[in-house]
């Protein structure tokens, strides 16, 4: 690995939705397809970090290679040498550097991270008994650090309530170069971000139900969220069933008509069209139901072709993939840690 690194990866608890089909899988897909050439690509499933909510354990490891195959299916090549697919916690230098790192780390930085403040309080808030706050979320940037630390990462494409950890990685980085001599690659900065990816990395499909929350897997409700293993019909149905407005003309307007703007999104979306066209086609007319229509039997099609190309995947070539790429990723993962321990004091330089 002797490229600058791009690392991305996606959450390997519950079954993906449309909206990470197009906001985050899709955006990932494409990124390799374009940058793997000039880049090392690193992609990996974070699934230590799946259980800092909870979720059902047992379900879990089925779960990750799922969403691998999920990967494959929309698109991923297997066979790039710079594209290398790995799992967290198969890398156990993951673990570690988080150690070493918390170490350097402040209570009072990580305890103003904005999302543990909204997931502190979506778990006080819940029902769930086993909905208690961990220590797993509150160190969540720490390990999140430690995966792009342990690589030398410069680019890794995140939504705006991911900045925030972009920036705790820089400045552990630089504390721990000030502080050890220069031990690690400093990742670029959010606005170098997006300047390299572009400023569309923030797409969030809405909630069916209502689409002024973003689509959720984590939803009271599944009627809102099309799963990508949703029966396709059930889906149509919930296109069908999507909250619209009593305005009685369509707009492209998310300020005042959300439910509509959700629709005409995710059909230029599912027609892979400019979104001008759609709207070219659809605003100024009347006929909520005629819309509906036309998007509930595009998601019908989208799902049926997404998830025959799933069952067509070759599990025993992605299963040997994932095995020759942790091989090497961890040959990586620990040289970089051993060049900590030394500055840290644990091995002798």
């Amino acid at each position: 690995m002797d490229k600058k690194v791009i690392l991305t990866g996606l959450r390997a608890n519950n079954d993906l939705h449309i909206g990470n089909y197009f906001g985050a899988l899709m955006p990932i897909v494409d990124m390799a397809h374009n940058r793997a050439d000039d880049y090392d690509i690193n992609l990996f499933v974070p699934d230590l970090h799946s259980f800092t909510t909870p979720i059902d354990h047992k379900q879990l490891y089925a779960q990750t290679l799922h969403n691998l195959k999920l990967f494959v299916a929309a698109g991923l090549p297997l066979d790039h040498p710079n594209i290398h697919l790995y799992r967290q916690s198969f890398v156990p230098a993951h673990s570690e550097l988080t150690w070493i790192l918390d170490c350097f780390s402040g209570f009072g930085q990580l305890q103003r991270m904005t999302q543990f403040k909204d997931k502190s309080k979506d778990l006080d808030n819940s029902d769930n008994p086993e909905a208690a706050i961990s220590v797993g979320l509150f160190n969540y940037p720490v390990l999140m650090a430690a995966d792009i630390l342990l690589y030398d990462a410069s680019y890794i494409p995140v939504g705006d309530d991911q900045t925030q950890h972009i920036e705790f990685a820089r400045d552990i980085a630089q504390r721990m170069n000030s502080k050890f001599s220069e031990i690690f690659i400093v990742p670029k900065s959010v606005t170098e971000q997006h300047e390299f990816f572009g400023h569309d990395q923030g797409l969030r499909i809405k909630d069916l139900v209502d689409p002024l929350k973003k689509m959720s897997k984590s939803a009271a409700s599944s009627k809102g969220v099309v799963f990508l293993g949703d029966d396709p019909k059930d889906a149509a149905e919930k296109i069908m069933s999507a909250t619209t407005d009593s305005v009685g003309t369509i707009n492209f307007d998310s300020a005042n008509q959300p439910g509509i703007t959700n629709l005409l999104t995710l059909l230029a979306l599912l027609r892979q069209e400019p979104q001008e066209n759609i709207n070219a086609e659809w605003v100024g007319k009347s006929r909520y139901g005629d819309l509906k229509k036309t998007l509930a039997t595009a998601m019908e099609q989208f799902l049926e072709g997404f998830q025959t190309r799933l069952a067509s995947v070759n599990e025993g070539l992605l299963l040997s993939k994932l095995e020759s790429d942790e091989k090497l990723i961890n040959a990586v993962a620990n040289a970089k840690l051993l060049t900590v321990q030394k500055a840290v004091g644990l091995r002798q330089k």
